[in-house]
């Protein structure tokens, strides 16, 4: 930048001495005669979307449309598409920022995008349609299943050290539609219209190894149990050597416990605090809490400087506003058998030190 700027200068430099040799010599005008030569290229072609060829090598690479061909069957006649075509350019819409299925429209029409893909022709939108109302239930299971096929593929170019554990999330999502006439959408207990799809998730690569979409009326937990064991034999069968299990409050599957300790699985989900697990906690000795030194979520990369003032904090004291302040926290183990468990586990209690502040001064904690 610095080089560029200076060459810069020195051309600016050299125009205003020759201005002053140009009008002692009452010399021409300053656009003179300019060494060019013209030359006519070829027309040049060219796509905004360019790794949408290497997708689709991928996708042929690590089997997908193979699988997806084998486990999918919506069509009796492939005329020419096949099952793979239509998932893969519905993707593929995805990919290039289509929002829509009128959104294939615009690749369909591109000839580079077509020629880039090593197709003809892609699925109109009205087809795309077609094919996505042929699904039923079974039918998506089926989708997710030829993925994860895929998937394993993948897995098995890692190293050894990647197989050493799997850690599988449970969780709940709300997804928001502004449609009146959807199937299954209801009412969250947020207050909003659509679904609430259970997301079974693999944390080592943040992969979405099953979605199940519900209607938004129901609770996070529901149908949890089954889709872990599919995701646990998924993961055994791929060579993963330990798999651990992870879920809030909601998906504390205790009716499940035992099974999972039994076939050697591992689990950490979390536990409502409920009175009797206060009143175990409290009951514990002084010397069984430590001090809860939690991992910062951001480091600094300049220690040196300065932080700057909180203006949140300083708002709410200068108006007096009731303020929680989250002093220090502790840590204590102890066992607990749960109902529906026929032995004991490991409970891990969080005791939380807050102070209640209004103003300058401190209320209680």
């Amino acid at each position: 930048m610095k080089a560029r700027l200076q060459r810069i200068y020195q051309r600016l430099q050299r125009a205003n001495r020759d201005k002053y040799r140009r009008v002692a010599r009452c010399a021409g005008p300053v656009f003179n005669e300019a060494n060019l030569k013209y030359e006519l290229a070829d027309k040049a072609r060219g796509v905004v979307y360019g790794g949408a060829g290497l997708m689709l090598q991928l996708a042929k690479q690590v089997g997908l449309v193979g699988a997806i061909d084998r486990r999918v069957q919506l069509l009796k006649l492939h005329c020419p598409y096949h099952e793979s075509v239509h998932v893969l350019n519905l993707a593929l819409n995805a990919l290039c920022e289509g929002t829509c299925l009128q959104d294939i429209e615009l690749r369909r029409n591109d000839a580079v995008f077509l020629d880039a893909l090593g197709v003809d022709a892609l699925p109109d939108p009205t087809t795309a349609g077609d094919f996505c109302r042929r699904f039923a239930e079974t039918d998506v299971i089926d989708l997710m299943t030829a993925t994860n096929e895929a998937r394993v593929n993948v897995w098995k170019r890692q190293s050894s050290e990647f197989f050493e554990e799997a850690v599988i999330d449970a969780d709940g999502t709300l997804v928001v539609t502004t449609g009146e006439c959807k199937d299954g959408m209801d009412i969250s207990y947020k207050g909003s219209w659509g679904y609430h799809p259970l997301l079974i998730s693999l944390a080592n690569t943040q992969e979405p190894l099953f979605i199940i979409n519900r209607s938004g009326n129901r609770p996070s937990e529901e149908g949890a149990a089954k889709w872990l064991d599919r995701a646990t034999q998924l993961c055994r069968d791929a060579g993963f050597r330990h798999v651990r299990l992870r879920g809030d409050t909601a998906f504390s599957q205790t009716e499940h416990l035992d099974r999972w300790d039994d076939a050697g699985i591992l689990f950490q989900f979390g536990y409502d605090a409920m009175p009797n697990l206060k009143e175990l906690a409290d009951k514990l000795p002084l010397e069984s809490w430590q001090k809860l030194q939690r991992i910062p979520g951001h480091v600094p990369v300049d220690k040196t400087r300065a932080k700057r003032p909180k203006v949140k904090r300083q708002v709410i004291r200068r108006r007096e506003y009731l303020h929680l302040e989250l002093n220090s926290e502790e840590v204590a183990e102890f066992d607990y058998q749960p109902t529906a468990c026929s032995r004991p586990y490991r409970m891990v209690a969080v005791r939380k030190h807050i102070s209640r502040e209004k103003g300058e001064a401190c209320l209680f904690e």
